[in-house]
């Protein structure tokens, strides 16, 4: 089996390429951003008639957090929105027979029902600080949804939490809370500081896992002969962020003070999926938060050292 992992260089795509190399009679097939633009359509077409992936899995988007949201809607939107037409567009017209295609739990509405169910989608406005990211995810969900019903393709979709773990973005300003926060006090704990500055008030409450646990899921999903639609991934537990920076000062070692900066933005004030439904099909996450942390950090130091490091 010939498996296309779009964006196998991020954080997903690396745990996808960890997970389904370890399927016997696999073939992965990798493309970087320089050998393959996947907002050219022409491009993917080729790829598809060239190499004929049986499955796809389109793991690849331009992603950050509230800051990079907030401050390049357009650059989300329209890359975003390119990537999922070209990838399931291509992949039905040249014969894919599986594809599945990777969003975000920020396709829910901004003061969703908590845990946020599948059938809460587009049931209210957005959260503004994500909308352009989140508008193009739906869309692309919307699409698999499209062709699988029109032409009886098996298009569907999964709408995983927070994710964290290797190979992650570090950036201080455009990365996601999690690794943000492992630099910020790995950093301040390196340097002596005798206090870290964490943004907002600490009291949203969210849900994070561990993209290792994504992909086993990835490959649960690709393996069931009619998943549903679309399904959320998550461990279905959440945490405060206070609760968050608290274990992530820990795992690092910085024994300092933490001052909460409330002049910036805390988003939604909570993000809990509702993964009953993937629970009842026979799924759940393994990897517990400060586990997963503890592995992250260690993988944060190891990529530094190997000057690797996303940031």
């Amino acid at each position: 089996m010939k498996i296309f992992i779009a964006g196998h260089h991020g954080m997903v795509g690396g745990a996808l390429v960890r997970r389904f190399s370890r399927e016997a009679g696999t073939t992965l097939l990798l493309r970087t951003r320089r050998e393959l633009d996947l907002t050219s359509q022409v491009a993917v077409e080729a790829f598809y008639a060239a190499e004929k992936p049986d499955v796809a899995i389109i793991a690849a988007a331009k992603v950050g957090g509230i800051h990079a949201n907030h401050t390049y809607p357009a650059e989300f939107l329209f890359e975003n929105l390119a990537i999922a037409a070209n990838t399931i567009h291509g992949a039905y017209k040249h014969g894919v027979k599986r594809l599945l295609f990777l969003g975000s739990s920020c396709i829910y509405p901004q003061l969703a029902p908590q845990p946020m169910p599948e059938d809460c989608l587009l049931s209210g406005p957005l959260e503004p600080t994500n909308e352009a990211y989140a508008i193009a995810k739906i869309t692309g969900l919307k699409l698999a949804q499209s062709y699988r019903k029109q032409f009886g393709v098996m298009f569907h979709s999964a709408m995983p939490t927070n994710l964290y773990g290797p190979g992650d973005n570090y950036h201080l300003q455009n990365s996601h809370v999690l690794p943000a926060l492992i630099r910020k006090f790995h950093e301040a704990k390196t340097a002596g500081h005798a206090e870290v500055v964490a943004w907002g008030t600490g009291t949203p409450k969210r849900e994070f896992l561990h993209v290792d646990d994504l992909a086993d899921a990835c490959a649960f999903l690709v393996a069931l002969e009619n998943p549903p639609d679309w399904i959320n991934v998550g461990t279905g537990t959440d945490v405060t962020i206070r609760e968050l920076t608290a274990c992530v000062a820990a795992v690092t070692g910085f024994s300092g003070q933490i001052v909460w900066d409330g002049t910036k933005p805390d988003g939604t004030p909570r993000k809990l999926l509702d993964v009953s439904r993937l629970s009842g099909l026979g799924w759940q996450a393994k990897i517990a938060l400060r586990e997963g942390v503890a592995k992250t950090y260690a993988s944060f130091l190891a990529e530094t050292a190997a000057g690797a490091l996303r940031s």
